[in-house]
């Protein structure tokens, strides 16, 4: 999938005008239907199933808050296959909505999408989502991770959610896939593994009245539980075995540190396993989705785990008052729904006082501090344009685009820890 990108100097880039708000649009039936008859060929050599659980609880007609882990792009259709003909509203990230002169954005809007910027604190995003809840009568789609899975488990979700659900008092449906990341993992380089089925669950997580009884602690921690999905192990208990060549292409992204000589940036991820250059050591990804190492002991062997272990590291470069990243990046804006525009070159550094980005002949100086965001918006391939790191806030968003080898999922980790450390007063600098 590709966007529109235009080039531009990045002054006019600021000048142009910002895009009005807009309430959401109801999905139409011509729509629902369109969209659901697209389902039948997106949908095509998965063999989809579903079960339900408990929406007998629930009015047919009765707007609900839908949460659903984020897999890949068939998420969606899978959503239409279980609750059509509901009309869904759909919490879309804005860049979604740009491109072919801003018909895209017409058309976005049409099939009931609302943008947003992800790990943005946007109060408007609130009340749209009230809006369809309260004036036109519609379920809304959230995604609560906001971004694509990693490793196959939970992206950091937002804190409180609770509160939302309290504000919003409409019934939740939790949907959770299976097997949609074991065939289309973000770190594969966008090739699918055809022979790979998915499911779906979708269950009433809370009625109305739950809703109104339970603590906001309580409702939070209910929706913690269920996102606590591990992708690979559940692949692993299935028997599935993905036997493509091709299965460890690109797994460097999530796993960017050798767990045996600790080297950063010398870790490739190609074929059926992924090798060390700096220590020699290889571990191949086995069908069943575990490392096991050619030679020697196995450190790690299960991918999640792996990525966990990362994640202490990162954390502990930041107390130590080392953790660095300071790269050489192409950069983009999004300031309207026309196109991405590029801008020209620039540096990006992260430390613990957070994100410093520099460029366009020293005409650009954006700061972002750690606790602006609970986590970061990282992604490999965006728009295949390239793995790009992306800040910014409600007025205008910069997409980052290293350079050279910068593993982005240690950026998103780095961002993670460092807002928990700023909330906990433990960084280097609050000391």
């Amino acid at each position: 999938m590709k966007t529109t990108v235009k080039h531009m100097d990045y002054d006019k880039v600021l000048a142009l005008p910002r895009p009005k708000h807009c309430n959401p649009r109801k999905v139409n039936l011509f729509w629902r239907l369109f969209i659901r008859f697209l389902t039948i060929f997106g949908m095509m050599g998965t063999g989809f199933r579903y079960e339900t659980e408990g929406f007998e609880k629930i009015g047919r007609d009765e707007p609900c808050l839908i949460l659903m882990n984020h897999s890949c792009f068939q998420d969606m259709e899978v959503v239409y296959r279980i609750l059509f003909p509901r009309p869904v509203n759909i919490v879309c990230s804005n860049d979604g909505f740009v491109g072919f002169f801003g018909l895209m954005n017409w058309l976005m809007r049409s099939i009931g999408c609302i943008p947003t910027q992800k790990f943005v604190s946007d109060v408007t995003l609130v009340r749209d989502m009230q809006y369809c809840f309260k004036e036109l009568k519609s379920c809304v789609l959230m995604f609560p991770e906001a971004s694509y899975s990693f490793d196959g488990t939970a992206t950091t979700l937002p804190r409180k959610m609770g509160i939302l659900l309290k504000k919003f008092d409409v019934p939740v449906i939790m949907i959770e896939t299976f097997g949609a990341f074991s065939r289309n993992p973000l770190y594969n380089e966008l090739q699918i593994r055809r022979n790979v089925p998915i499911t779906a669950k979708a269950r009433v997580l809370y009625t109305r009245e739950q809703i109104r009884e339970k603590s906001v602690r309580e409702l939070s921690e209910g929706v913690e539980a269920a996102f606590g999905f591990d992708h690979f192990k559940w692949q692993k208990e299935q028997g599935l075995e993905i036997s493509q060549s091709f299965r460890a292409d690109g797994l460097h992204r999530i796993l960017y540190r050798c767990a045996d000589c600790g080297a950063e940036g010398s870790m490739e991820g190609r074929g059926t396993g992924i090798t060390c250059s700096s220590c020699g050591k290889h571990y191949e990804l086995t069908p069943l989705g575990e490392l096991k190492a050619s030679e020697g002991d196995t450190k790690i062997s299960h991918i999640p785990d792996y990525y966990r272990w990362e994640r202490e590291q990162v954390r502990q470069e930041i107390l130590n008052g080392t953790y660095l990243l300071d790269t050489e990046v192409e950069i983009a804006m999004q300031v309207d729904y026309k196109a991405i525009y590029k801008v020209g070159e620039g540096r990006l550094i992260h430390d613990n006082t957070g994100f410093t980005l520099t460029g366009c002949d020293g005409r650009l100086h954006y700061t972002q501090p750690p606790q602006t965001s609970y986590s970061l918006f990282a992604d490999y391939y965006w728009y295949e344009l390239g793995d790009v790191i992306s800040i910014g806030d409600t007025e205008v968003h910069y997409f980052c685009f290293p350079k050279d080898k910068t593993p982005v999922a240690k950026a998103r980790l780095a961002a993670e820890e460092m807002y928990k450390l700023y909330k906990e007063k433990k960084l280097p600098w609050q000391q």
